[in-house]
């Protein structure tokens, strides 16, 4: 599902938007392309230091949006730049191979957000 410009994008440096919503108003936070890691099996992993209306959001609905972009990949036609707008579905990992090998990485963490992605689409 994830296809070589999405992985195109992340290898370069720009803005990662995190859309969660519970009870109240969405929530947006955000993080850098560079703290993406994707798992053999696709899911999307986010060191989380903060994050804490994500998660008691999550544990509401575990429904998540994420648009990402960066200006150095060229779009659709020609177009300096393009990104993708990810849903899938999160949860808080503080255990586990997952968490272990994001801690090793990022010793800052409390947890990992983990996101089964379920519809990636390019934008421009």
């Amino acid at each position: 599902m994830l296809t070589e410009k999405f992985f195109d994008v992340i290898r370069h440096e720009g803005v990662v938007s995190i859309v969660s919503w519970g009870h109240e108003e969405p929530h947006l936070t955000c993080t850098w392309n560079s703290y993406l890691v994707v798992t053999d099996d696709e899911r999307i992993l986010i060191p989380a230091a903060g994050m804490k209306q994500t998660e008691a959001n999550v544990e509401v609905n575990d429904r998540v949006l994420l648009a990402l972009g960066t200006r150095d990949v060229e779009g659709f036609n020609g177009y300096q730049g393009t990104g993708f707008r990810i849903e899938g579905r999160a949860k808080f990992l503080t255990s586990g191979p997952d968490y272990e090998m994001m801690r090793q990485k990022y010793p800052f963490i409390r947890s990992v957000l983990a996101i089964t992605v379920d519809v990636a689409k390019q934008m421009l």
